[in-house]
């Protein structure tokens, strides 16, 4: 059985991964599958969270485990993801991925945008997506870049759409392997 297709959007709160995943879903010629971070944390139990939250952050850690497993059976996926530094948990995808079929997607918008994004969204902490920018892992290696602000989101699925049909220009995870491990 050949292996899912796996798109991660990487890139700070409020950059339009969630809106982007869902448009992706939308214009996919194929079911793809959206998992992200916010289904995992909900499935923590609220009341061993309320002053520790390292129970929510193991399991959470782990869900790259349940992406490879999605993919080994045939299911194509598309994980948002807001990879940190000092985290861990791009080391732990990449060295789980790094031979499967992953389009790794650097989603930007700025600055001035995130927080009026913060804004209209109403759930968030002004000023945190700001926070998170130098923060982001990796800097520079990607094998596509959308800007949500710039472009419309169904621009960016159409380029991300495009991206897909080259393959072998998918190396971004293999190139993170390789210098985390040379």
């Amino acid at each position: 059985m050949d292996k899912g297709n796996i798109i991660i959007l990487n890139g700070v709160s409020s950059s339009g991964k969630t809106t982007l995943a869902k448009t992706l879903q939308e214009r996919l010629s194929q079911p793809y599958f959206h998992m992200d971070v916010d289904a995992f944390c909900l499935m923590s139990p609220e009341k061993f969270n309320v002053d520790d939250y390292s129970l929510q952050h193991k399991f959470v850690s782990n869900m790259y485990h349940v992406v490879k497993l999605f993919s080994d059976m045939g299911f194509n996926l598309v994980v948002p993801c807001v990879f940190l530094e000092g985290y861990g948990f791009l080391e732990k995808c990449v060295t789980l991925l790094h031979e499967y079929p992953v389009l790794f997607v650097h989603v930007t918008c700025p600055a001035e945008e995130l927080r009026c994004r913060e804004i209209e969204c109403g759930d968030r902490k002004i000023g945190s997506a700001e926070v998170m920018l130098p923060m982001l892992i990796p800097q520079d290696i990607y094998d596509i870049t959308v800007d949500t602000y710039s472009f419309s989101v169904e621009e960016c699925a159409d380029r991300i759409i495009e991206s897909l049909e080259y393959p072998e220009k998918h190396t971004a995870f293999k190139t993170l392997w390789l210098q985390r491990n040379n």
